[in-house]
């Protein structure tokens, strides 16, 4: 079975404005194109990356990206009553965001690892795994 990483928003917003671990999620998107891992992200997470590119640059920068995020080889998950169930199970357990729980109930649905930067994950590590986007990067 191939890799799995569920991307937080954390992650794509690093790449799309070119912030420290862009190059590190870039190598994961390559890796995916390959064929050699699989990239996800929930559909709400999606929305998170995009209501915060449409708050700071407009509508129309919102939707080109979304038409870049498309061409990316992530899997877009929809979510539904037992990811939500799950999501809520570690907002009560956790006390993370919930919209980060999300990525957290996917990578324990699918066996993956998060990748992202934001700190609240530390929360979770215990019943997920995260690789961190860092200055030094992984592989």
């Amino acid at each position: 079975m191939l890799d799995r990483f569920v991307l937080d928003s954390f992650a794509l917003m690093a790449l799309l404005q070119d912030e420290p671990g862009a190059s590190q999620v870039q190598r994961l998107l390559q890796r995916a194109a390959r064929g050699e891992c699989e990239l996800f992200m929930t559909v709400l997470n999606l929305g998170e990356v995009l209501y915060t590119v449409e708050s700071r640059r407009g509508l129309q920068a919102s939707q080109e990206m979304l038409a870049a995020i498309d061409q990316f080889p992530i899997e877009i998950v929809e979510v539904d009553r037992p990811m939500a169930l799950s999501a809520a199970r570690l907002k009560a357990a956790a006390g993370v965001g919930y919209a980060d729980c999300f990525v957290g109930a996917l990578a324990q649905h699918l066996g993956g690892t998060i990748v992202t930067g934001d700190p609240d994950f530390h929360r979770i590590e215990d019943v997920v795994s995260v690789q961190w986007l860092s200055s030094a990067g992984f592989e």
